[in-house]
């Protein structure tokens, strides 16, 4: 039976009840009258459920999926305005014990080149990523006891936070390792991550174990139930998503709102971030074998109606995904993107070789840093690099209700022009940093509080003089 408030995976991602909801919004499609009513419904922001939001994906009304798209875009406007969030991911590690077929890391890959990086690589990484601008970095492993122990994790997550090279710091470590224990969930909560992250890859359990036949990963429950575990080691923030294209888009899509509605149910807040990857070609992978991959005109409906299901939760793309493609569905929810990353083991520190590719996927936006806030710049973005929810103890249902109730915006305005502006100072080309000045004056005239835009104007004064890590 399904039951979203249960903490067994079979019953809060039922089945049976996705197979209804696609039955259900099959049915639907071309039921003009009520996908209107839920277009009305969904711009009261307050989000849909899975059946609703299946209908509407399923719709295939040209007029009505433009009102959708609209729709997206006003929302994605009203809580998080023109700000992009950036980041970068490090991997650790490529070490697997798992046999994931779609991953390029698999326990039986004789041809990629197997790294971990030591304490004192890690450094040379972070300065490098410093370097180039970067505050938030996603930490990624794989999943290997022996060789990657949680222990691993947490003393390099110490190691990054201690690292202060010139005016570079980072400031949130978000971290992407395999589904574990309550107590380890506590000891990372403990180090001081942000959001715990982790892939289903897909609910459907069949395909999940035919697609992960090996390893510890091949346990659906324990890998599907893994947020349950993160949120009651004390994490607040945890980011959620699939891999999609290793199976049918609607099934996913479902999949994926049943759990955030699980987890509001039983936890009362939903998932602080949503990931939508497309499955890519890496070293032994070829995206081509997975006959479920999507086009661009559906990922980007998929991004739509997401955005307009979970209002307020924070949607991420990466490099995995071309600059043509993150230009659409930037207008359509995503609210956080990486720059100048690299997919292999370590890498910013210094290239790495062809014939020593450690990548777990081919990345399609090459850019620099720079040259991706230049370009978010020149569309009228203001590319973020704050971290200060996270560190001011804005975590969790703290920071949901402060983004329902609009407050958010009195915070993140101002904190994004005033990280910019250090990014603007310390790292930018000079026809970035012109163009990102231009930008901050622009949008600082329109922070609706006098008393803060009095107090960020001060502030970023300041930073120009020298000073550091103003935030409200």
């Amino acid at each position: 039976m399904y039951q979203k408030e249960s903490s067994k995976a079979e019953e809060f991602i039922h089945h049976e009840e996705i197979l209804d909801t696609l039955e259900y919004a099959q049915n639907n499609k071309d039921n003009r009258v009520l996908i209107e009513q839920l277009i009305e419904k969904a711009a009261l922001c307050k989000g849909l459920t899975h059946r609703e939001a299946a209908i509407l994906l399923e719709c295939n009304q040209p007029d009505l999926i433009e009102r959708i798209f609209h729709l997206a875009k006003e929302i994605k406007q009203k809580f998080y305005g023109n700000r992009i969030v950036m980041f970068a991911p490090l991997y650790l590690s490529n070490y697997c014990v798992n046999g994931c077929v779609y991953c390029p890391y698999h326990a039986k890959n004789k041809t990629i080149a197997r790294k971990k990086l030591t304490q004192e690589e890690i450094r040379r990484e972070v300065i490098a990523l410093q370097d180039m601008g970067h505050k938030r970095l996603a930490l990624e492993a794989g999943e290997h006891p022996s060789l990657n122990p949680i222990e691993y994790i947490l003393e390099s997550i110490q190691t990054i936070y201690s690292i202060r090279h010139k005016n570079g710091a980072i400031r949130r470590v978000n971290v992407n390792i395999a589904a574990t224990t309550v107590e380890n969930y506590r000891r990372l909560k403990e180090a001081g991550i942000g959001t715990y992250i982790l892939f289903q890859e897909t609910y459907h359990k069949d395909n999940y174990e035919a697609l992960h036949p090996t390893g510890p990963k091949s346990n659906y429950a324990y890998h599907t139930e893994a947020m349950d575990r993160a949120m009651e080691g004390g994490i607040d923030d945890v980011g959620i998503g699939v891999l999609f294209g290793l199976n049918t888009y609607r099934y996913d899509f479902i999949g994926l709102l049943m759990h955030a509605e699980h987890l509001e149910a039983k936890f009362g807040v939903g998932p602080h971030t949503i990931s939508v990857p497309r499955i890519c070609s890496a070293d032994d992978i070829n995206a081509g074998d997975f006959p479920n991959s999507i086009s661009d005109e559906i990922f980007s409906k998929i991004v739509a109606v997401i955005r307009i299901a979970v209002p307020y939760t924070g949607m991420i793309i990466s490099t995995r995904e071309s600059q043509e493609s993150r230009k659409k569905v930037l207008e359509l929810g995503i609210s956080q993107i990486s720059g100048g990353s690299r997919t292999s083991v370590g890498g910013y520190a210094e290239t790495e070789l062809p014939d020593h590719n450690s990548a777990q996927f081919d990345v399609s936006d090459t850019r620099t840093l720079d040259e991706v806030v230049n370009w978010l710049l020149e569309l009228g973005y203001i590319p973020s690099f704050c971290t200060a929810c996270y560190r001011e103890g804005r975590t969790g249902d703290r920071f949901m209700s402060l983004v329902k109730s609009g407050q958010i915006a009195n915070c993140c305005g101002p904190n994004a022009l005033m990280t910019l502006k250090e990014y603007l100072e310390d790292y930018a080309s000079e026809d970035t940093r012109q163009k990102g000045l231009k930008l901050i004056l622009k949008e600082t005239d329109r922070i609706p509080n006098p008393k803060i835009r009095e107090i960020a104007i001060r502030n970023l004064k300041a930073i120009a003089a020298g000073q550091r890590d103003f935030r409200f």
